[in-house]
């Protein structure tokens, strides 16, 4: 019966902790930049699955301090403009999104949860 209390006492905690630390709701603009981000960007910026060198920078930061890796500040016009005409050894991706999909891979990438 003990075992029963302290295992029911363990997942109450558990759920507990985690209810009251799951990720934010999305919105749908930032749920389709989720989409963008996952199928288009983490291939490199996450898993770096093509193994290049040096890899390319986790983009973390810019949600979290609103900084772009070269230590820029992370406006929307900013980050439009990397993911355009690329950066140092990004290539550029102009025409591949439109506007609407730039304005939803930016909304995903400031919630900082990349």
């Amino acid at each position: 019966m003990r075992f029963i209390s302290i295992t029911c006492a363990l997942f109450l905690l558990v759920f507990t902790f985690t209810a009251c630390h799951s990720a934010p709701d999305l919105t749908p603009e930032q749920l389709a930049g989720k989409k963008l981000y996952d199928n288009r960007c983490a291939h490199c910026h996450e898993e770096n699955d093509l193994a290049l060198k040096p890899a390319p920078p986790s983009l973390h930061h810019i949600g979290e301090q609103g900084i772009l890796p070269n230590g820029g500040p992370a406006t929307d016009a900013a980050i439009a403009r990397t993911v355009n005409f690329g950066k140092n050894k990004m290539p550029n991706f102009a025409g591949r999104f439109t506007d609407e999909q730039m304005a939803q891979l930016i909304a995903y990438i400031r919630t900082g949860l990349i």
